[in-house]
């Protein structure tokens, strides 16, 4: 038996309850893991509020890194192994789960589990993003909506890493000095200063190549307005909730404008894929460049609090539950 948060409805942060569930051995391909550190991610209210529909009842949380406990037939890990997954479905706020054993990434030696449980997820987005979806060139500039979060100080690590010049946006003065100490060439402080005005200030009047924005509905049309002819807005996530519908017609107004909403699912499909990114995430780590920026933790039962404090945008950087 181990403790889980299950939700059986979708709501508010308080639909989901610690629960004691029977764990099975692992079937043929899978292992047990015995988490020790579960990543904190805004995608998880998605699913606990409906926006993004689950089967119910159902576990919660997409990532976490631990020990293999238990080894299922045919399964290439050993009992030891440290390990860390992000994308195998839910369930991840628990102490331990039987999970697939080709969704695992090994985690290096030199790399503490509560780092891998707080870069994994996020580690992927930012590299899906930056070298995948569009491929940021060292001299170019871009915007990043969020810049203090938890994918917004690693985009802007990397950025610098690569060479690029990323501007943020931050909703405080607090956030806005974290993100400048975490590769950001310039912040703004989107609550009492202009962003459109900023950016073009700070670029000499033009426009952006492209802009990646997590935030959604209150910065999608900002974003469309700050893109040069040609641009293209990457939006992937909704965290003042999702845009309207578009009119086709706007792109053409604007400047033939593109727009993708791609999703760490479809980049991490392929497990050779999936282990690549987070091989680029844990090098960038190793040399000093990343830091995972672990700036609040929770036990398993505060999960609900957690839940209020990321809604209420009073998180920064990464966060992690300790079952």
């Amino acid at each position: 038996m181990v403790r889980a948060i299950r939700i059986h409805e979708t709501g508010a942060p308080q639909v989901m309850q610690l629960e004691t569930v029977e764990l099975a051995p692992p079937q043929p391909g899978f292992v047990t893991v015995r988490n020790e550190a579960i990543g904190l991610n805004y995608i998880d209210t998605y699913h606990r509020s409906g926006l993004y529909p689950v089967p119910l009842p159902s576990g919660i949380g997409l990532e976490a890194a631990g020990i293999v406990t238990a080894v299922g037939e045919g399964a290439e890990w050993a009992e030891g192994d440290r390990v860390v997954y992000f994308s195998v479905g839910l369930g991840a706020y628990s102490e331990a789960q039987n999970l697939p054993a080709e969704r695992l990434v090994r985690v290096p030696h030199d790399i503490d589990l509560e780092s891998a449980a707080a870069l994994a997820l996020k580690g992927a987005t930012a590299e899906y993003l930056l070298q995948r979806t569009r491929p940021l060139q060292a001299g170019e500039t871009c915007l990043f909506h969020a810049a203090a979060g938890g994918v917004g100080l690693i985009f802007g690590q990397w950025a610098r890493a690569i060479g690029a010049r990323a501007i943020g946006t931050a909703g405080s003065d607090d956030k806005v000095e974290l993100a400048g100490r975490h590769g950001y060439h310039q912040v703004i402080n989107y609550r009492t200063e202009n962003v459109l005005e900023r950016v073009l200030e700070i670029t000499g009047g033009e426009k952006l190549p492209v802009i990646y924005d997590g935030v959604g509905k209150d910065t999608f049309e900002l974003s469309l307005d700050l893109l040069r002819p040609r641009g293209l807005l990457v939006s992937f996530g909704n965290a003042s909730g999702p845009p309207g519908p578009l009119d086709l017609q706007v792109l053409t107004a604007k400047g033939s404008l593109y727009i993708t909403r791609p999703s760490l699912v479809t980049y991490a499909a392929d497990p050779r894929e999936m282990r690549q990114a987070m091989a680029d995430v844990f090098a960038l780590t190793a040399s000093g460049e990343l830091k995972p920026n672990i700036r609040q933790c929770y036990a398993l039962a505060e999960v609900q609090q957690a839940h209020r404090d990321l809604e209420a945008r009073d998180t920064t950087g990464c966060s992690i539950i300790l079952p």
